[in-house]
């Protein structure tokens, strides 16, 4: 059985622990509002972009110059998974889940015959993902330097991807981030990014006819790689506000863990300090009436 003493270092250090955890809450709790404003902005941008192009790439997709960002190379086996995940841990199932997600497309597909390849943004899926895909991970970018995200960022991995693209590495990439939704709920979502997945109009919704100057072909040439910079910023945003949501709910239950564990603890130690107060009574007064 534990002695008093290290009872006592126990209950402390639990109580620094404590300190730790309630006071990475308050920080991550401080960033998330600005944070999830950012990620909230990003989304109509990205939404009218994508609108935008898949309006004209209704028009130019059966076209013989559509581009081969939109039409794809014929081919689906080889399929690049782009996870982009965070640079830090303890954020509950944060990084986790969209790693999971990944392994799970990678699994499918492989099971269909198909070639994978990883390219990981984050360090943390980065370190998931080696364990069992080493060999399969074509590159891998770390973000910790950077102190805020910008759209710089983003636009140096589309140009990556693109430089890959057009060097015949894959024919389908899939981006997989976390969607933000609340403090509580982040939601693991994969879009499909190369070749551009159009949206079919509603049923019962008027067609719109536009006629385009320059040529849609020409206009897509420019505004792809665009919306593939512009779609992967807002996955980065997306889990940027996801992980501090994760952390500030996870550091809180931390905190409550650690103030029942406290709770617990201090009770045991009052208790065994108070029964070897009592045995050492009872020694005394016996030792007395032996006298």
């Amino acid at each position: 059985m534990a002695s008093l003493k290290d009872m006592r270092v126990r209950i402390a250090s639990t109580k620094a622990t404590q300190k730790i955890t309630k006071a990475m809450q308050m920080v991550a709790a401080s960033k998330l509002r600005r944070a999830q404003m950012a990620a909230e902005a990003a989304r109509p941008y990205a939404e009218k972009m994508d609108a935008v192009i898949s309006n004209i790439a209704g028009a130019a997709a059966g076209s013989p110059g559509a581009p081969v960002l939109l039409a794809g190379t014929g081919k689906d086996q080889v399929h690049l998974l782009l996870v982009c995940t965070g640079e830090r841990g303890l954020s509950g199932a944060f990084n986790s889940s969209i790693v999971r997600l990944a392994r799970e497309r990678a699994y499918a597909l492989m099971n269909q015959g198909k070639t994978v390849k990883f390219f990981c943004v984050g360090r943390k899926g980065y370190e998931q993902l080696r364990r069992t895909f080493d060999k399969q991970i074509i590159e891998n970018i770390e973000l910790r330097s950077v102190r805020q995200l910008g759209f710089v960022n983003a636009e140096d991995i589309a140009q990556k991807v693109i430089a890959r693209f057009n060097n015949g590495e894959f024919d389908v990439c899939t981006l997989f981030y976390s969607r933000f939704k609340s403090v509580i709920s982040q939601i693991p979502t994969a879009q499909q990014l190369i070749p551009l997945v159009v949206e079919a109009p509603a049923a019962g919704s008027v067609a719109t006819s536009y006629e385009y100057e320059p040529e849609e072909d020409e206009i897509l040439s420019t505004l792809l790689p665009r919306n593939l910079a512009v779609q992967i910023f807002r996955a980065l945003l997306e889990n940027n506000a996801s992980f501090y949501g994760a952390q500030m709910s996870a550091m809180d239950n931390a905190t409550r863990n650690a103030g029942d564990m406290i709770r617990k603890q201090t009770l045991i130690y009052n208790r065994t300090r108070q029964a070897m107060i009592t045995k050492e009574l009872i020694e005394i007064i016996s030792g007395a009436e032996a006298i």
